[in-house]
């Protein structure tokens, strides 16, 4: 049997209203992981909507150079 949420289960990100600002590239950095690749939704807990979010974030962060698209 796969991982299973029930519909009526609130994710982090739900419980405490996280928004997601692409300026705030610390608070970014904690959904990269040490390759520079965004974390999927299983690792970061967040459902469908943050995780969406959370990538375009992410992306416009690094073509604004605040965040790198590759880490060594």
């Amino acid at each position: 049997m796969g991982y299973r949420r029930n519909k009526r289960t609130r994710t982090r990100g739900c419980i405490k209203g996280v928004t997601f600002d692409y300026k705030d590239a610390d608070a970014l950095r904690q959904y990269i992981n040490e390759y520079g690749r965004i974390r999927p939704r299983r690792q970061t807990r967040l459902c469908a909507k943050e995780q969406r979010a959370m990538a375009i974030a992410i992306k416009r962060a690094r073509h604004l150079a605040l965040l790198p698209f590759v880490d060594e």
